[in-house]
């Protein structure tokens, strides 16, 4: 392999994992201080994606967790005062239950994404738009590219 590849590896492998360790950190402190963990989070999100409601066996495909342990997540999100979540018995399949997001789990969803939402802008803001766009085109040739070679299978 030539030396100025392996170069790049190292410092790409380095940059990516630090950017990784940082945004994981940042996105958790932004979380718990609307008292939610990454979990609870990303389950709301995905009953967002779904237009408010989801059975929770899909929730739970979609983050790679058993029903198990989607049940207790969902539990705890649903035992919250208020409840940001509700269970009920899907109309269709009585066997199934559909998670439901509720008012305030959308609020709390909006809130930690709304503090997201600034930091973004606070950062971005301080690159020129120039930058800004060289950044975002590269982001998002080497998104499509890794996808086009490694693709993810995806839930239903």
């Amino acid at each position: 392999m030539d030396s100025g590849l392996e170069q790049d590896i190292s410092a790409f492998w380095s940059i990516l994992f630090e950017m990784l360790g940082d945004v994981e950190k940042r996105l958790a402190a932004h979380m718990a201080e609307h008292g939610l963990t990454p979990p609870q989070f990303f389950v709301l999100k995905t009953l967002i994606e779904q237009g408010g409601a989801c059975p929770i066996g899909q929730i739970a495909r979609q983050h790679h967790l058993t029903n198990a342990t989607m049940t207790g997540l969902v539990k705890r999100l649903e035992g919250m005062d208020p409840p940001l979540v509700v269970r009920e018995r899907s109309e269709e399949d009585a066997r199934s239950v559909n998670v439901v997001l509720t008012q305030e789990g959308q609020d709390r969803f909006d809130a930690i994404k709304d503090a997201i939402i600034a930091q973004l802008q606070l950062i971005l803001s301080l690159i020129s738009q120039e930058e800004r766009e060289t950044l975002l085109h590269f982001l998002s040739r080497y998104r499509d590219v890794v996808a086009q070679i490694f693709p993810l299978e995806r839930s239903p």
